[in-house]
């Protein structure tokens, strides 16, 4: 265990004392509740529970548990990973639903980073132990296209594109109804749900965060659209579409219609990273890499077609 002494800053006067902590210290709400539950959250010396309200200029007294060993990767073969390409520098991969990008606390099911080691591919050692080539990522119930840099320069190249957005994403959305206008830009800020941890939410002074899409095919339900990513925030889709009350077909989390999705076959957000485009850390110049729909989202494309 170790205590931490912070002053209460001006601009979390009146916050809630998990709001502000978890703030100050980069914990979720959940964590900063389960300390302050425990008697662990000190303020002026006294203790102070989730709900209690911090006033600026005052002490805060934390003891923070001794941190978790971050998790391991393990090196076991992933049904369904596919490599789309592979020289030198990068691996391309489509990866199946159920399959989370590296290991993280909490997780125990199949990963990227564990299959490509099975497959006795070598990957860069720049970045957490955990997640080494690592670049950018999708949901474990996301499938589709993604990079991992297996050199050292490749993956201090692609961390430096993603973060420059000169990297092209492109996504197709299954979203419920018929969103209006058909093409359009979706620019809301983006952050951590105020009330549930696992969630993220549209939140006035949340990272910025846009969103293009253009409907390519419309049913009598739903609408499948083209999406491009311009930043890449996590859940980023997700949200957008359902701050505008269209949330992904089979997304319950953010809101869909789970008589739709039974209907469809759906058991998971109907999103699919299509393509990927950015300039090769080898030699500059521009590839790209699609990935095709996996089964279970071609198929309730077929239901929507045969309805229509």
């Amino acid at each position: 265990m170790s205590a931490r002494m912070l002053p209460v800053p001006d601009g979390l006067d009146g916050m809630r004392v998990d709001a502000g902590l978890a703030k100050l210290l980069g914990l979720s709400r959940t964590v900063v509740a389960e300390l302050a539950a425990g008697g662990d959250v000190l303020l002026d010396g006294e203790p102070a529970g989730k709900s209690d309200r911090l006033v600026a200029g005052g002490l805060l007294e934390v003891t923070l548990p001794e941190p978790e060993e971050p998790p391991q990767v393990v090196a076991e073969p992933v049904e369904g990973l596919k490599v789309l390409h592979e020289d030198d520098d990068i691996v391309v991969v489509d990866k199946p639903v159920g399959v989370a990008v590296h290991p993280s606390p909490g997780w125990e099911g199949p990963t990227v980073i564990g299959g490509l080691a099975a497959a006795g591919l070598r990957i860069s050692t720049s970045g957490a132990a955990e997640r080494q080539g690592v670049v950018h990522r999708l949901d474990a119930g996301t499938t589709g296209v993604m990079v991992v840099a297996k050199s050292e320069h490749a993956y201090t190249v692609l961390k430096r594109a993603f973060k420059e957005r000169t990297v092209e994403k492109r996504y197709h959305a299954l979203v419920q109804g018929h969103p209006d206008p058909m093409r359009g830009t979706i620019d809301a800020p983006i952050d951590r749900h105020p009330t549930r941890d696992y969630k993220f939410a549209v939140v006035q002074g949340g990272r910025p965060s846009v969103t293009h899409y253009e409907v390519i095919e419309a049913f009598r339900a739903a609408s499948l659209a083209d999406v491009k990513l311009e930043t890449g925030r996590t859940h980023q889709i997700r949200v957008h579409f359902s701050a505008l009350r269209h949330p992904c077909v089979g997304d319950a989390t953010y809101g869909a219609d789970p008589a739709l999705a039974r209907r469809l076959g759906v058991t998971r957000q109907w999103l699919h990273a299509r393509a990927l485009g950015f300039a090769h850390p080898g030699d500059g110049r521009w590839v790209e890499f699609t990935s095709e729909y996996p089964d279970d989202l071609a198929h309730a494309l077929e239901v929507l077609r045969a309805e229509s």
